[in-house]
């Protein structure tokens, strides 16, 4: 308990909020690192799981090329793509680590997203005379937008968790204090950074987990049972003569 306290009191302590170690510039070079590699992954891995999604063709591919990424670890790849690059391009090779960590989720989302459509709703659409892209664009994406949001939110809290590593390799990011506290014993300061972690995964959790609900359109949702509603059907009918 004392040490969780020391790790709040290191938290707001005013030498926190100051120098290029603050924890402002941390969070924000966090954030970048996150960011940018999230949207790399989406423009490589997007249309690809659109393509094998609604053609039907490569899924097999994707998921061994999927399965393989899942199995990099993470940290072995940081170090391995800094030891090729050099050290002058360090946040390069950090910053392919996390697109390559990033892809699988994405892709996942991608052509799951338009695989789970009913094959009749895409049937009907073209029925009604929607050209091939239509069908794509207004039915396929728009049915398929809740899996892929479900997995950005996975690709983001993958790459938050693994850029907390990136100190490692003098990245800076929220893993800095955890990084520089355990040789020295500082575990206030390694909880803190812990803290702060865990905290932008769950605030990042929880945006996307809206978001995907809201991602479902109005015309699929299932329908919400009022109280009222629920109330009558557990009440017995009345009795008739």
């Amino acid at each position: 308990m004392n040490v969780f306290t020391d790790a709040i009191a290191w938290l707001f302590s005013p030498d926190r909020w100051e120098g290029p170690y603050s924890l402002p510039i941390l969070f924000g070079q966090h954030m970048y690192y996150t960011l940018i590699s999230v949207l790399i992954a989406a423009i490589i891995a997007v249309p690809i799981g659109w393509l094998i999604g609604h053609t039907g063709r490569g899924r097999e591919i994707a998921v061994a090329v999927s399965g393989a990424a899942r199995a990099i670890p993470s940290f072995g790849l940081l170090v391995l793509l800094v030891l090729l690059l050099g050290v002058l391009r360090i946040p390069e090779a950090a910053i392919i680590t996390f697109v390559l960590l990033a892809i699988p989720s994405l892709l996942a989302g991608a052509y799951t997203g338009l695989e789970a459509i009913d094959r009749r709703v895409l049937d009907s659409a073209r029925a009604m005379g929607m050209t091939e892209w239509q069908v794509f664009w207004k039915v396929e994406v728009r049915l398929g937008l809740p899996l892929l949001v479900g997995g950005i939110r996975a690709a983001l809290l993958q790459v938050i968790a693994t850029v907390t590593i990136a100190a490692y390799v003098n990245l800076g990011g929220l893993g800095w204090p955890i990084i520089q506290g355990i040789p020295l014993r500082k575990f206030d300061q390694v909880l803190g950074g812990a803290i702060l972690v865990a905290i932008l995964a769950l605030a990042v959790d929880l945006i996307f987990a809206l978001l995907q609900h809201a991602a479902v359109p109005a015309g699929v949702r299932a329908p919400t049972t009022t109280r009222r509603s629920r109330t009558a059907a557990a009440s017995p009918a009345p009795a008739t003569a």
